[in-house]
């Protein structure tokens, strides 16, 4: 049975260096958020690194394959100035993964997005459908978040409002419909 892959991507207003307060509040809330969405049923796994001395892209993070970030993001690659946030993931289906990120601690941190988040006019996170025991690559997640961004939905890169099943056919999850903002495109790239 397929597995559903999601990258997230996110660039930060501050680097995750930062002491500030709200660079701290990010910290801060990720362990326990990552806890919680670890016991979510339908969740199966999710990159992490080996050794998190050495940063995000100069850790080892094993089947995941090498650290990547979209061509757009212009921040710092160094520990004291990489600015972003993240995740690459596997779920037993939408259903599962819509649950866990709209409810719970990740959804009282979605309320707080635009606290430690710039708004970069990309997409944020990309589905894709993979099969039973593929390990999705942080550059597989690149791939995939950036032909959302140029190219708008389809069984390739998708989003919860633009999804699709496993066969590529479309799919709505109950109570989501399609919608426009610049988070979750529905068309090509703007601008």
């Amino acid at each position: 049975m397929p597995h559903l892959a999601l990258y997230t991507f996110g660039v930060l207003q501050s680097p995750l260096s930062d002491p500030a307060r709200l660079t701290r509040e990010f910290h801060e809330s990720g362990e326990a958020v990552y806890r919680e969405i670890g016991r979510h049923p339908g969740y199966i796994a999710r990159a992490e690194p080996a050794d998190r001395s050495q940063g995000m892209f100069g850790s080892d993070w094993g089947e995941w394959g090498e650290f990547a970030v979209p061509a757009w993001y212009g921040k710092g690659r160094t520990v004291e100035t990489t600015a972003l946030a993240a995740t690459l993931s596997l779920w037993t289906g939408l259903e599962s993964a819509f649950d866990s990120i709209y409810t719970g601690l990740h959804r009282v941190a979605l309320n707080r997005r635009h606290d430690w988040f710039e708004r970069t006019g990309h997409p944020n996170h990309v589905f894709w459908w993979v099969t039973d025991g593929a390990i999705p690559t942080w550059r597989d997640g690149v791939s995939r978040l950036e032909h959302l961004h140029d190219h708008g939905y389809a069984p390739h890169a998708f989003t919860f409002h633009h999804s699709f099943d496993p066969a590529g056919t479309p799919t709505r999850l109950k109570g989501i419909g399609p919608r426009n903002d610049s988070s979750v495109p529905d068309s090509p790239a703007r601008g």
